[in-house]
């Protein structure tokens, strides 16, 4: 199995991809050990500000000396030029708000798991086209869980995940997950404002464990 599928199966397995982005390193690492200690395998942080670099570096050190098993990937990829940064520095998969297909191209030339962003049908064919096998549905807040059950029948051999308005409440993953989504994607409504700012860890523990054993039952 290659490391696309084996990213991708983690990230289904898992049902839940945290994502994240902090400027301080200090709070990046804290979140990422909370996470690992909440059961998470497979997180990806943003490429959302100017120590997304220096911050995904040092995580992946941590990784290294503290997390077996982790593996951590980079989002908001827009261009070609922060694909290459962000592949040298270790990134095991590649998120991107939008199809960008010298992103795609680059990401596939290295067997990393490329799964773009996308809202329309003409978006989610293209990214087919250039061999992707999962996309993030993305707004997911604006889009809805019945706009992807509608897709699903158009494109039966794509895995579905939705960021963007997914809470940590039994009824909306639920409506997602019956849609026929693989996995959702959480940003703030996990890793909120107030976690970050306070650095109220143990609630991040308790949501993450939280999400987790609802989506297991909703999978039921």
């Amino acid at each position: 199995m290659s490391k696309q599928n084996d990213i991708q199966q983690l990230i289904i397995s898992q049902g839940l991809l945290p994502l994240f982005y902090h400027d301080k390193p200090d709070i990046s690492v804290d979140v990422l050990r909370n996470l690992y200690a909440a059961g998470i395998r497979v997180v990806e942080y943003t490429n959302r500000g100017e120590y997304a670099l220096d911050n995904f570096m040092l995580m992946k050190k941590i990784i290294s000396t503290e997390l077996p098993g982790m593996k951590l990937g980079i989002g908001t990829v827009k261009t070609k030029t922060d694909a290459e940064i962000f592949i040298a520095a270790g990134a095991d998969f590649i998120i991107c708000p939008i199809v960008n297909l010298e992103v795609a191209k680059i990401t596939h030339h290295a067997n990393l798991s490329w799964i773009p962003g996308c809202m329309t049908p003409t978006e989610i064919h293209l990214a087919e086209a250039n061999g992707a096998t999962m996309v993030k549905v993305f707004p997911g807040n604006l889009l809805g869980p019945s706009y992807i059950q509608s897709l699903k029948e158009i494109f039966p051999g794509l895995s579905f995940m939705p960021t963007g308005g997914v809470e940590v409440k039994k009824e909306n993953l639920q409506s997602w997950f019956n849609a026929g989504v693989v996995a959702v994607g959480m940003g703030s409504k996990l890793i909120s404002k107030a976690v970050l700012e306070n650095k109220n860890y143990e609630e991040l523990l308790t949501n993450t464990k939280l999400a987790m054993q609802l989506i297991g039952e909703c999978r039921k």
